[in-house]
């Protein structure tokens, strides 16, 4: 099985990560029909200032870089074992990523499986998640990690 390792991000690390995070998650909010194009990047930018004030070293968020056998970059993860909006020693994934060239190598699951291990280690007793319908493949890596849904939100369009 692929493994990966996580470490702490580097300043240069985060912000390179902001900046990608922004834009795709802007993106979605935008292609889900939540948010307008104007704006959408500034507004996710700063809905992850709000979230981690102090950069990577905010308290009670672990924000990694997984780095696979090679001890090259693989990908990116982001816990807050504590968010408003869970009960205690449940934590929430805000972004997990594998790094597009590096994508199609088993490595997503690998990432989840550490993501998993270190919210664990950090004393959360479950994960919480949300995930983008129109993401067929986060929600099969999701359902096949034992994932259950406990909320959904549907669109029909008139």
């Amino acid at each position: 099985m692929t493994t990966v390792t996580l470490r702490p991000m580097t300043p240069a690390e985060f912000d390179e990560w902001q900046t990608a995070l922004a834009e795709d998650y802007a993106a979605e909010q935008v292609a889900s029909g939540r948010w307008p194009w104007e704006g959408a990047v500034r507004r996710a930018r700063d809905e992850s200032a709000q979230l981690l004030p102090q950069g990577p070293d905010t308290e009670r968020m672990l924000v990694r870089l997984a780095v696979g056998a090679d001890g090259e970059p693989v990908g990116r993860s982001w816990v807050a074992l504590e968010p408003p909006h869970c009960l205690p020693g449940i934590a929430f994934l805000y972004d997990i990523e594998v790094l597009e060239p590096r994508r199609g190598q088993g490595l997503g699951r690998a990432l989840l499986t550490a993501t998993e291990d270190a919210a664990r280690q950090a004393g959360a007793t479950a994960l919480e998640l949300n995930v983008f319908g129109r993401n067929a493949a986060a929600v099969a890596l999701y359902d096949s990690a034992g994932y259950a849904v406990v909320t959904q939100q549907m669109r029909k369009a008139l």
